[in-house]
């Protein structure tokens, strides 16, 4: 991966920005999308839209766009509560694993800049034995800022955001471990397909490449990017269960292996032309891939894109990833550079005739 790419993937992933507060992850793609889209926009609800304009786009009275679609907000947490002793209580924001929590460094982000924090609970020498036993609650987790409560309350306000204090690194072979892979590594993705598509001559189609928002908590960016941007096709581009570490049933999850290339979704919630396109984009351009099924919606921003307006043709890449919402997830590199050269060929090769009705 060329290092100003690499450069970016890190800063992206490093901006803190749970659900809801994802202003700093939406100005690093901004910034880096301004040099090759056409125009850069970011909508009310905060999504980043960055545009390349096709050459052969209008078609029977509407220009044919292709949106890509990765979401820019973190699972984290937020202030609920100051202790008369300065300690914080805290709720989750998304799915927060919360056997993980226990020990953890973490930022509270306030207005006079980002605090280090230890999340604390009662020691293991002074718990009860059925306490030992179970995965502490929220609520009965704090967060020390070290210092008093007057210190403290002069500057955290209940609402203040909070992430963990870990950032990306590249270790083992090919492998790289961060928090917030899922899923800024979809917008990242979406970046470079729009930086490649430009410097190969560009596309025939208009190619909306989408930092979306609040898509933990209910795909809402993507509901509304969808109704917004409007695409003829809509693909969300996030992360998969790796199944390649132990005690992970095949049976019931599938088969998907860092290393081994995206993962290409077929179901219900997959257009047929699209999926045919994008397994065609694969093998034309000797890009290894996977598949998986799924009988339902995805519960990805694929889901919301399907049910726009009048229905999109929709689609779901997806990229390995061990150990999803917590501190230490992990990939291949590898695997994103195959997805970038897989939907760039795709994009390359849309023809804005193609009609992707079943």
């Amino acid at each position: 991966m060329r290092s100003e790419s690499l450069a970016y993937f890190k800063e992206l992933v490093e901006a803190p920005s749970p659900s809801g507060y994802e202003q700093p992850a939406a100005r690093v793609m901004r910034e880096y999308l301004a040099p090759f889209a056409d125009e850069v926009t970011t909508n009310v609800m905060g999504s980043v839209h960055g545009l390349l304009r096709g050459s052969d786009a209008e078609h029977d009275g509407r220009r044919v766009s292709v949106m890509l679609a990765g979401h820019i907000d973190e699972i984290g947490m937020m202030v609920t509560y100051i202790t008369a002793e300065g300690f914080i209580a805290f709720k989750p924001i998304g799915g927060v694993d919360e056997a993980v929590l226990p020990g953890m460094r973490v930022r509270v982000h306030t207005r006079e800049g980002a605090k280090l924090g230890i999340l604390g609970r009662l020691p293991i020498h002074l718990l009860e034995d059925d306490e030992r036993k179970a995965v502490t609650k929220v609520h009965k987790l704090f967060i020390d800022l070290g210092m008093g409560a007057e210190r403290v309350k002069e500057f955290v306000r209940v609402g203040d955001p909070i992430t963990f204090d870990v950032g990306f690194q590249e270790f083992g072979d090919g492998m790289v471990v961060s928090r917030a892979f899922d899923d800024k590594m979809g917008a990242f993705i979406c970046s470079e397909v729009l930086r490649l598509v430009k410097e190969r001559g560009g596309a025939k189609v208009d190619l909306v490449a989408a930092g979306t928002v609040q898509e933990e908590i209910g795909l809402r960016g993507g509901i509304t990017s969808a109704y917004g941007v409007d695409p003829t096709v809509g693909i969300a581009v996030e992360v998969g269960h790796a199944t390649d570490f132990p005690d992970v049933d095949k049976r019931k999850h599938g088969e998907a292996c860092c290393g081994k290339g995206p993962i290409l979704a077929r179901g219900a919630n997959i257009n047929p032309t699209v999926f045919r396109l994008l397994v065609e984009a694969a093998e034309g351009a000797g890009v290894p891939h996977q598949f998986d099924g799924e009988p339902r919606a995805t519960g990805t921003d694929a889901s919301a894109i399907q049910l726009a307006r009048g229905g999109k043709a929709a689609a779901l890449v997806s990229v390995p990833l061990r150990y999803m919402h917590t501190p230490v997830e992990a990939l291949a590199l590898a695997d994103v550079e195959a997805t970038i050269e897989l939907l760039t060929e795709f994009v390359l090769r849309l023809d804005p005739e193609t009609d992707y009705t079943p």
